[in-house]
């Protein structure tokens, strides 16, 4: 039987693994003795129904927004973004995957904008290549080939020749 100065109970938790006891204090005020199977006494809905998560979106600054199906939208977290002092010296794992090594230096993390560059949405990435350079060696692998073939060419008249002898 709940006694009016006894609406306010503390209760404390015993320690484990090393921490220190922690007390928390219960405020019954307001509760009823009166119950039934299923008696609301007030109905108010102060928060939004439950839902599950539709799809989510990447904002410049690195921040993820999720989606939900109750047509909240919600920060899941934001994408951290690495500098280093020497780029060259980053080693390549495949895949687009680069790890640290010893002559990339140490990481600088941080979020997207400024020095760190930004993010975007639903893009593809763009090339990466020198096109000027690629296409110089396309045109000496070219320049070669032809030479090759004009030295086939060649043997081929002296073979010809010879034959006609």
């Amino acid at each position: 039987k709940m006694v009016t100065p006894a609406a306010l109970a503390t209760v404390t938790l015993p320690p484990k693994n090393g921490a220190a006891a922690m007390s928390a204090t219960l405020d019954l005020t307001g509760s009823t003795q009166f119950g039934s199977d299923n008696d609301p006494k007030k109905i108010v809905q102060d928060g939004y129904a439950s839902g599950a998560l539709l799809g989510f979106s990447v904002q410049e600054d690195g921040t993820i927004l999720g989606s939900y199906s109750n047509e909240k939208t919600q920060s899941l977290g934001q994408i951290a973004m690495a500098s280093f002092g020497n780029v060259e010296g980053l080693k390549p794992e495949g895949d687009n995957v680069w790890s640290a090594t010893g002559a990339s230096g140490q990481e600088l993390l941080g979020t997207a904008g400024g020095a760190m560059g930004t993010l975007k949405s639903n893009a593809v990435e763009e090339s990466n290549v020198d096109l000027s350079g690629q296409l110089v060696n396309l045109i000496v692998a070219q320049r070669n080939y032809q030479a090759n073939a004009q030295t086939i060419k060649a043997q081929d008249t002296v073979l010809q020749t010879l034959v006609n002898i």
